[in-house]
């Protein structure tokens, strides 16, 4: 799009997403649980999965206010998977965006019950758009989806397929909910619906390439979780994260508005810490 400005887009469109989330969990009980909730929404997120949901919806030629509250939705899901991947049962981690983990700065049953919070409420967010919304996210946060990436996760693949699997799952599943989602707010046709769902998971696999790159020399440990680093190199694995944006970016070349999610889809394959 000729003249897009796509800084100015994502720095307006995260303000709208920051209020959305900030309007949620008042008056929780007790005081301290109300507090340990709101903790890991606010640590400096870069809110890369609604902005999804907003520009898959404006590239349809819808408003992108109008999948506020499925990006809220899609914030929270993603919000619940870090706070229970942090957890000493999982990935034991003290810090995350250079904060102390929720199970760090609270305990960990309250991190447990954040969790746990975070998901229901965000179908209480999604309720608000449509039946197949709910059902789009249940199905990326489930078995089928995230849950089901983390349980191949923690069993440590051992062949470049079952980590491109685990990963299609763990990451690609919500990023493709996302964009589909967001398509279904604005009024998607079958087959835009088609085509954002495919550029959630080139973008959602490319994503994680591009993660893999910036966190190379833990990839390179042998002691380390499985990467694609590992099984590619970091040449080959850069250059995978950036055809895989490029395809994303001419699938969806054809759409009313489509700058935004262009945008968003160069940010996660070229992106820095």
């Amino acid at each position: 799009m000729t003249g897009f400005d796509a800084e100015r887009w994502q720095a307006e469109a995260i303000v709208r997403v920051e209020a959305a989330l900030e309007a949620r969990f008042h008056d929780v009980w007790p005081d301290r649980f109300g507090l340990a909730l709101r903790y890991p929404l606010f640590t400096g997120g870069k809110r890369f999965r609604p902005l999804l949901v907003m520009a898959a919806c404006e590239a349809v030629g819808g408003d992108p206010s109008a999948a506020l509250p499925a990006a809220v939705a899609v914030e929270l899901v993603h919000t619940y998977s870090l706070v229970h991947d942090d957890l000493p049962c999982m990935d034991d981690d003290d810090e995350r965006r250079g904060m102390p983990t929720v199970h760090r700065a609270f305990d960990e049953a309250t991190a447990v019950l954040v969790g746990d919070a975070l998901l229901t409420e965000a179908f209480v967010a999604l309720s608000e758009v449509s039946l197949p919304a709910i059902r789009l996210l249940a199905v990326a946060s489930g078995a089928a989806g995230m849950v089901g990436g983390q349980a191949g996760d923690i069993a440590r693949v051992t062949s470049l397929e079952a980590l491109e699997r685990v990963h299609a799952l763990k990451t690609g599943a919500l990023i493709a909910a996302a964009t589909e989602i967001g398509g279904l707010v604005g009024g998607a046709d079958p087959g835009q619906r088609a085509l954002l769902q495919a550029f959630g998971r080139d973008v959602g696999l490319g994503f994680q390439l591009a993660d893999d790159v910036l966190d190379a020399d833990e990839a390179l440990d042998p002691d380390g979780p499985p990467s694609f680093v590992r099984f590619l190199g970091v040449s080959e694995t850069r250059a995978r994260a950036i055809a895989l944006g490029e395809q994303a970016i001419a699938g969806i070349a054809a759409m009313p508005r489509p700058g935004a999610l262009q945008a968003l889809a160069r940010l996660a394959v070229a992106r820095a810490r």
